[in-house]
């Protein structure tokens, strides 16, 4: 299959202290249940260490839980109003379409995926769901009512990096897990690992940001602007050689997060069209 003329960049990101200021339950949900944010991370953490279970299921578990007790219907409907409630970071709204344009000026293609251990009918509800290609989540599955009974989907750390490769090989449907373990040839692969750009700020990204860094691509840790504990956690990762680049969380055009993503765009276009003249010129010498 012979490679698309124009490169597709994949911008991949987490969302909770990535593109949003704090966890999406606190955006609504957890007020709705009566308890703060405090007893509810609290009540979380407990029960994962007592049953030595993943906090991912834990708080999957738990949204239920506390919901039925203080009667609130999770529908998808109410998740996504949720949702949108939920505060981005600065310059997060403007940012897809600022990207997109510089990319078509520069000749390839950009496009923005969610990997996040939140909840993608949360992400749906916000004003941003729509730049994304595929949005990448934990989820919940529904009873005859409509009404959130069971988890479906659970993203710790291990299944975001498998939706690495599910990007890298042009794989949607997180069902398929036989598609994804196929071999595929790298010069077949849609979006190879060095054209990715994996933005995150937390543990369960830490295994995603140093496989793209290894595998040539670049991986950004993110942090709350005028939060130096998030930005010691995020200089800690760059020290360790598990990223690229240590950005705020600012997404203006002016900011250090733009200078840093386009000129990794520059790098990607001009390293391809190298790569296509070294290609004519091996092409050549067979001939």
């Amino acid at each position: 299959m012979a490679k698309a003329t124009q490169p597709t960049i994949a911008l991949i990101y987490d969302f909770d202290g990535t593109l949003a200021s704090g966890n999406m339950q606190e955006f609504g949900f957890i007020q709705a249940t009566g308890l703060t944010a405090t007893e509810f991370w609290t009540k979380n953490s407990e029960v994962s260490k007592e049953q030595d279970a993943s906090e991912i299921l834990c708080y999957m578990k738990l949204m239920i839980d506390e919901a039925k007790h203080a009667k609130v219907q999770l529908t998808r409907k109410s998740f996504q109003s949720f949702g949108a409630k939920v505060e981005l970071f600065k310059g997060v709204q403007e940012w897809f379409d600022l990207i997109n344009q510089y990319g078509k000026e520069k000749g390839v293609k950009i496009e923005h995926y969610i990997n996040s251990s939140g909840l993608a009918e949360m992400v749906e509800g916000t004003s941003i769901a729509r730049k994304f290609k595929k949005i990448y989540a934990s989820s919940f599955l529904y009873d005859v009512h409509g009404v959130a009974e069971w988890p479906a989907v659970a993203v710790d750390f291990t299944a975001k990096t498998q939706f690495l490769f599910m990007i890298n090989k042009g794989i949607e449907n997180i069902k398929d897990n036989k598609q994804v373990n196929n071999y595929k040839p790298e010069d077949e692969r849609p979006i190879p690992f060095d054209h990715m750009i994996y933005f995150g700020d937390g543990e369960t990204d830490i295994p995603c940001m140093k496989l793209v860094k290894q595998q040539g691509g670049n991986s950004i840790a993110v942090y709350q602007p005028r939060n130096s504990k998030k930005k010691a956690t995020a200089e800690k990762l760059i020290n360790e050689q598990r990223v690229n680049c240590v950005c705020a969380a600012d997404y203006s055009k002016d900011s250090e997060m733009y200078k840093v993503v386009t000129a990794i765009i520059d790098k990607i276009k001009s390293d391809d069209e190298l790569n296509k003249i070294k290609l004519s010129h091996s092409t050549k010498a067979i001939k």
